[in-house]
């Protein structure tokens, strides 16, 4: 209850500060209807002190809960660094979760926003860090594939279907999670931009000392690094990086060293059957599906950011390099 009251308090006086503000409307939310309002007396009581965690992100912990009698997640914003980028972080993420809906992007179940608190649908597998780097059985490379189309379309929903236009900026396994049937769910919009092109630095200006740049090591564009620019083609890059993940099985960066996959792709690129994970049976592998991504994930890490494609283009290439793609997708979220 302590950690409540303290954080109710936080996010009440950030509120006052800031730009945006939550619509009070009970008619606010998402088009499948969730994103219900709940008072602080539902959310302790959903809750019940907040027994079971089950992640960590850079301003929440994740907590396991019983909500409509079922599993749900509750993500409870927390006080570390400034409390007003917490509340940024919170509001932002509740924006655009209340007007959004696709089946690839963790649905809203119900928010407070005195306590900084967010329930979503409970999405049972884990990341897909967590699935590709530390559980004892490997994913398919069909798997792979399937998660990677699904991650694609929802980026493409993000960026072509939603109005305004939506830069993700964060696109990384670890914000990824997967469900009973290995469906693919986007998570984590705390980091996310809304508009065709949003600009963290104004153009022509140089970045100061106190901009914030969000992203994470091995999957934030070099580009976006250098100018503070947000763009949809960031979300292309990180894409590319993942899928690379998916096909080497090679983590994106290592902090031991420094390294970072991207800068192995030319490397890597040159011979399809020794890139692929060695965990994956090779009888299983279609290396000519393999190089077909592999050069679509070399096309999305280009240092120029007008030769990578769009999310929609990448779900072209990848519809033709793996004809039975689409009618998976199709057939998974019937």
């Amino acid at each position: 209850m302590g950690l409540v009251k303290f954080l109710k308090c936080k996010l009440t006086k950030c509120r006052s500060k800031a730009s945006v503000s939550v619509d009070k409307s009970p008619k606010h939310s998402n088009s499948d209807g969730g994103g219900l309002r709940l008072s602080c007396e539902e959310i302790q009581k959903l809750t019940t002190d907040f027994a079971t965690v089950i992640g960590y992100g850079g301003f929440s912990t994740v907590y396991l809960v019983q909500f409509r009698h079922s599993a749900a997640a509750v993500k409870l914003y927390c006080s570390s660094g400034s409390s007003q980028r917490v509340y940024d972080a919170f509001n932002q993420e509740l924006q655009i979760l209340l007007h959004i809906c696709h089946p690839n992007i963790v649905k809203l179940l119900g928010y407070t926003e005195d306590q900084g608190a967010l329930i979503m649908e409970y999405v049972p597998n884990g990341t897909l860090h967590h699935n590709l780097h530390s559980s004892h059985t490997p994913l398919t490379w069909n798997q792979r594939a399937s998660v990677a189309f699904q991650l694609a379309s929802a980026i493409a929903y993000l960026h072509e279907t939603c109005a305004p236009h939506i830069v993700h900026a964060d696109v990384k396994p670890s914000n990824v999670l997967l469900d009973g049937d290995l469906n693919c769910k986007l998570c984590d919009f705390g980091s996310a931009r809304v508009g065709f092109s949003s600009a963290v630095a104004a153009p022509g200006k140089r970045r100061s000392a106190t901009t914030m740049i969000t992203g994470s090591p091995g999957y934030t564009d070099p580009l976006y690094l250098r100018t503070g620019l947000v763009s949809k083609k960031n979300d292309v890059y990180s894409f590319g990086v993942v899928l690379l993940e998916l096909i080497t099985g090679i983590e994106a960066f290592s902090p031991a060293t420094g390294e970072r996959l991207a800068a192995r792709a030319p490397s890597l690129l040159r011979d399809a059957a020794e890139m692929v994970d060695p965990r994956m049976v090779r009888g299983e592998v279609d290396l000519g599906e393999v190089r077909a991504l592999a050069e679509l994930a070399a096309k999305c890490l280009s240092e120029t950011p007008g030769i990578r494609p769009s999310a929609s283009e990448i779900l072209t290439t990848m519809s033709e390099a793996i004809p039975s793609l689409p009618f998976m997708f199709e057939k998974k979220v019937a």
